[in-house]
C-alpha cells in the first residue's frame, strides 16, 4: 500500500506545483511531514543531498523519499508520480504549441504564477535558515544559534560575492558544496 501512497502523494505534488523543483519543496515538506515519512531534520538533510546530486531536485527528493519508505519500488513509485504530470503536460503542449502561445491568457497565467513560486521558494529558504542556523523549527522553540553554521554561511556568501566580482560569473554549486563540506569538517571536527 505504501507504493500507491507514494505514487499518489508525489503525483499530487507534480500536478499542482509550478516553477520547477524549488517551487515543489514547500509542498513536499508539508506532505512528507504530515505522512510522518521523515523528521524535519531528516528532510532538511535530504534537501541538501538532493541539491548536491545531479538531476532535478524534486525528482531526486522523490527518489530518495520513496527509497527510504519502500526501497526500490518505493523509489520508482514516487519518482513516477512526480514526473508523470509534467510528462503528460509536455506531450500536450508539444502537440498544441503553436496555438497555445498565441493566447494572452497564457502569459497572464504565467505572470501570476511566478510571484507565487518566488514566495514559496523564499518561505522554504527562510524555514531552512531558521531551522538550521537559528535553531527554530516551531515558533514555540527557544532559539539556539549555531555560530559555526552562521560562520560557514557568511564565509560562503563572501566567497561567492568575491568570486562573482572577480570572475564575472557565479561560482559552481558543486564548488560551494565542496567548500561548505570542507568548512564543516574544519569547524565541526572530522
Amino acid at each position: 500500500m505504501i507504493y500507491l501512497q507514494l505514487f499518489l502523494t508525489f503525483l499530487e505534488i507534480g500536478a499542482v506545483s509550478f516553477g520547477g523543483g524549488y517551487g515543489m519543496i514547500s509542498l513536499i515538506r508539508e506532505k512528507v511531514l504530515s505522512h510522518g515519512w521523515l523528521t524535519e531534520e531528516a528532510l532538511l538533510n535530504m534537501i541538501a543531498v538532493s541539491e548536491s546530486t545531479p538531476g532535478p531536485i524534486a525528482v531526486n527528493m522523490a527518489t530518495f523519499i520513496g527509497s527510504s519508505q519502500g526501497g526500490i519500488l518505493g523509489s520508482f513509485s514516487a519518482t513516477l508520480g512526480v514526473i508523470l504530470p509534467s510528462f503528460i503536460i509536455i506531450l500536450l503542449i508539444a502537440a498544441l504549441i503553436r496555438n497555445f502561445l498565441k493566447y494572452g491568457g497564457v502569459k497572464a497565467f504565467l505572470g501570476g504564477v511566478r510571484p507565487c513560486v518566488v514566495g514559496l521558494i523564499l518561505a522554504t529558504a527562510v524555514t531552512m535558515f531558521l531551522s538550521n542556523l537559528i535553531g527554530f523549527s516551531k515558533l514555540s522553540d527557544t532559539p539556539t544559534l549555531d555560530f559555526r553554521g552562521l560562520l560557514i554561511f557568511a564565509l560562503l556568501a563572501v566567497f561567492a560575492f568575491v568570486w562573482q566580482k572577480l570572475k564575472k560569473k557565479k561560482p559552481s554549486p558543486i564548488l560551494l558544496i565542496l567548500l561548505s563540506a570542507g568548512l564543516g569538517m574544519i569547524f565541526y571536527g572530522a
